[in-house]
């Protein structure tokens, strides 16, 4: 393949992952930019951009779960107990690099919790994730006390390499990169990825071709929950600190963020790009409310609003479509 044919495949992959969810990320930026010109300050856009980072990593996992037609409402939990349980093991003296890696390995865990609770006890992932929701946040306030952890070692290499920056980007906005890049591979292209698809496509054919559904869908929680503690200690770096309270609602805003980006709740369909310009968005939408002097209780409702237009728009134009392929017999 040649370096033109690179380029055209790179921008025809990117133009199927993220759709239009991109040109509105970009529309956005813009026109928060005209109204209020400080937005547009490089600092600024990589603030908004590093603060969008934890989001889009739980989006990106959820992005798997929707393609099955499951949801995962853990994930801000799980976000906060890994953070607060890495936090801890750091003040307690345990090696940073080694808490940072049990801390993955912790989410890993809970996602395992989720799984195994969905198929021993026979229950819907959203039924069973809202009860672990509850358990994994009230497991980090009862381990914090209700308090911050503090007292961290601020010079130590984790949090100076993981908070800091790489060629004048945040390290968390490089891995998500990579990790954006590495999960769209599996999605789109190897045998894992092809039975997520298939099982959200249609469960019966899915089941009845040999397709491990149990299996499958564990394999997804348990990629969801890493991806939360990897999200978890991503943002003890860059906070320094160990709040129990923090991911509350996170849950929601991955859920929005990949809807905004293209994957569709009926599941089949999902793309990891589309989720993750989903979270970055959400928190552009996020900062300018702040530049337009708007109460941050407002959110909550810009993000609704968001949604219901992000899907407003898909619905009419997945409606024309269909009208076009009946019109002309395809």
């Amino acid at each position: 393949m040649t370096q033109v044919d690179r380029r055209g495949f790179g921008r025809q992959v990117l133009a199927v992952e993220s759709g239009s969810v991109l040109v509105a990320t970009i529309l956005l930026v813009v026109v928060i930019g005209v109204l209020r010109p400080a937005f547009l300050n490089p600092g600024q856009l990589l603030d908004v951009l590093n603060s969008s980072v934890y989001v889009a990593l739980l989006a990106a996992g959820m992005a798997f779960l929707l393609a099955m037609r499951e949801i995962d409402l853990s994930v801000g939990a799980t976000f906060g107990l890994t953070l607060v349980s890495t936090a801890m093991m750091i003040r307690s003296g345990v090696n940073a690099w080694l808490a940072c890696v049990i801390g993955i390995l912790l989410g890993a865990l809970l996602g395992l919790v989720n799984a195994l609770v969905v198929r021993y006890i026979a229950i819907p992932a959203f039924v069973a994730t809202l009860a672990t929701m509850q358990l994994f946040r009230g497991l980090a306030v009862a381990l914090g006390d209700g308090q911050q952890v503090n007292g961290l070692p601020l010079e130590d290499s984790f949090f100076t390499v993981l908070g800091g920056d790489l060629l004048g980007i945040p390290v968390a906005v490089w891995i998500l990169a990579v990790v954006t890049a590495g999960l769209t591979a599996v999605l789109r292209w190897t045998p894992f990825g092809y039975r997520v698809r298939s099982i959200g496509s249609n469960p019966d054919a899915a089941a009845f071709s040999g397709i491990s559904i149990a299996n499958t869908r564990t394999l997804v929680l348990v990629l969801v929950g890493a991806l939360g503690g990897l999200a978890g200690v991503l943002g003890l770096a860059f906070f320094t600190s160990g709040d129990p309270n923090i991911g509350a609602g996170f849950e929601l805003q991955a859920i929005a963020a990949a809807v905004i980006g293209g994957t569709p709740l009926r599941g089949g369909v999902a793309t990891v790009v589309g989720a993750v310009f989903g979270a970055i968005l959400l928190g552009v939408v996020s900062s300018g409310l702040v530049y337009f002097n708007i109460p941050a209780n407002w959110n909550g409702f810009a993000t609704g609003l968001v949604v219901l237009v992000a899907v407003g728009v898909d619905s009419a134009l997945r409606s024309r479509r269909r009208a076009r392929e009946n019109q002309f017999g395809l």
